[in-house]
């Protein structure tokens, strides 16, 4: 059960801790002026599956108000943890089953990944300087202006896109220069990370020119690890009678595992020449959501593709 001793007063939260995770990555760039470490891009917050945050105060300490707090999703607290795709930081959250929230930041100095071992002289993050490690412990209606610190890693585990798999920390901060001390630990341990989207894409090797429209008729596959809709869209490039004849095309395709999907699609020349019979240049461009990390995934082809005079039908 989780457990909390005169809590301090609390703000009213405008959304859940999920919703701020997940709302990291805007932030991130938003604050790329202010600190080195804000370079990764976003990944999708995930919900604890076996974790515990704990923490006490010092007499004195502004964040704990001197009282200690333990959570664990064993005693039905909610937890969500994030990493950024660089795997430089990892925010947890938790939601409290008595209406507590709490936020805990812990970030590698500028371009160095989390892994275990010691990190002191850490400042607030997000505004940690590049050579700093960011270390952050708010919540309840309760924040540092300014801190130091430092925290501990024992274990840590990443897979793709952010994804946390493991996590074994201590840390300690001391809000606005004070000696006053809060001191934590968290745990987390998540089930392996399922597999990164898969995409690939191809264009066929002949198509057709039409003498009705003078649109170039091409196609291709795709093919995924994954069930998604993929879009596929490029352009068709030709040079004839010393013209350039361009034009642009895009389509979906519901792509399913095991088996390349077909995906076909026309190209409508830009200028008042059609595309004639003979070769083009076929760019290709797949692109799809990663069903588990929410990230989107690409893939690219370029080809020459022989087009054939398509007539109409009598």
């Amino acid at each position: 059960m989780s457990r909390s001793i005169t809590a301090p007063s609390r703000v009213s939260r405008s959304g859940s801790r999920l919703a701020r995770l997940t709302a990291v990555g805007a932030l991130t760039l938003a604050l790329a002026g202010a600190t080195g470490l804000l370079n990764a891009s976003a990944a999708q917050a995930q919900t604890v599956s076996d974790g515990s945050l704990a923490f006490s105060g010092d007499a004195g300490d502004y964040i704990s108000g001197g009282q200690s707090y333990s959570y664990s999703t064993a005693s039905g607290d909610g937890l969500n943890v994030y990493a950024s795709t660089d795997d430089t930081h990892i925010a947890v959250s938790v939601s409290g089953a008595n209406g507590d929230w709490w936020s805990l930041d812990l970030a590698a100095p500028s371009g160095q990944a989390l892994t275990p071992g010691d990190y002191t002289g850490a400042t607030r993050y997000p505004f940690n300087s590049a050579s700093e490690p960011g270390l952050s412990v708010d919540g309840n209606g309760r924040g540092c202006n300014t801190l130091t610190g430092s925290f501990s890693i024992s274990d840590v585990t990443f897979g793709p896109n952010g994804y946390v798999e493991k996590l074994d920390a201590t840390y300690e901060q001391h809000c606005e220069g004070g000696t006053a001390a809060l001191r934590g630990e968290v745990h987390i341990a998540n089930p392996a990370p399922p597999a990164a989207l898969g995409l690939g894409v191809s264009v066929n090797p002949t198509g057709a020119a039409s003498t009705l429209d003078g649109k170039a008729a091409i196609g291709g596959t795709v093919s995924c690890n994954q069930p998604v809709r993929v879009s596929v869209s490029g352009n068709v490039t030709q040079v004839a009678k010393q013209i350039l004849i361009k034009g642009s095309y895009a389509t979906t395709v519901a792509c399913e595992p095991g088996t390349p999907t077909a995906w076909t699609a026309t190209a409508d020349p830009t200028g008042t020449t059609p595309f004639q019979k003979g070769d083009v240049e076929v760019n290709a461009k797949a692109s799809a959501t990663d069903p588990n990390y929410g990230q989107t995934v690409t893939a690219n082809q370029t080809a020459v593709v022989s087009l054939s005079k398509d007539k109409p039908a009598s």
